[in-house]
């Protein structure tokens, strides 16, 4: 599986790398066989689905094998940071932040960094540094709130939007039409950047903030 989905990346267009040279430089494993290279690894970044059981099971594996002072972070959407370190050791915790990339992540410059309330700020002061010195990113500290920034908003606005596209019997075309470029958005607009992101990214997103925020608009 890991071995297919390297090859349907490389062939994507636009291209998800800088050069095809870069492709030797990426190893591909499974976590039932190869987990324990982690223990060589300075920073880990979790990118598994959108499931707080499935996250906090794979923290736990993680655990068996990290060296002390490994940094481990989660690229979740919007899964609040301190949900995913029940039962870890001070030091996973200490050294567990999250690290919002977004979709593609060598177009788009956003990075969020998410600390939870135990996350050493030398952690917090690195990721923020070598973010924007190392991978070019803006890098933008959040709160520990469900969904964070970007997807607070944009994930609301795309539901709010949905809501109004039943009601006023919009298409597709007209929707995305007339909420990119001319809004000063991308041109994926709306139904495209649905794509991008993942449909099933964006419901489990959607859901998390109705399950975290019950008394939110």
């Amino acid at each position: 599986i890991a071995k297919e989905a390297l090859e349907a990346t490389l062939k994507s267009n636009p291209s998800p790398i800088y050069h095809k040279k870069f492709a030797s430089n990426i190893r591909i494993g499974n976590l039932e066989e190869d987990l324990p290279q982690i223990a060589h690894c300075d920073w880990m970044i979790e990118v598994v689905v959108e499931n707080l059981d499935i996250k906090k099971g794979l923290f736990e594996k993680v655990e068996q094998h990290r060296k002390a002072g490994t940094l481990i972070t989660s690229n979740t959407s919007g899964i609040p940071i301190n949900m995913m370190t029940d039962g870890r050791s001070e030091d996973f915790v200490k050294h567990f932040c999250g690290t919002h990339f977004f979709n593609p992540p060598r177009y788009l410059p956003l990075l969020e960094i998410i600390p939870s309330n135990q996350t050493d700020t030398a952690v917090v002061d690195f990721l923020m540094d070598y973010g924007q010195r190392y991978l070019g990113k803006e890098t933008v500290l959040c709160k520990d709130t469900p969904a964070f920034i970007a997807n607070r908003v944009g994930v609301f606005s795309m539901a709010a939007l949905l809501h109004l596209v039943q009601e006023l019997e919009m298409t597709v075309s007209e929707v995305d039409k007339l909420t990119g470029p001319v809004l000063g958005r991308p041109k994926s607009a709306t139904f495209r950047t649905s794509d991008v992101v993942g449909l099933d990214t964006l419901v489990k997103v959607a859901k998390g903030l109705a399950q975290n925020l019950p008394k939110d608009e």
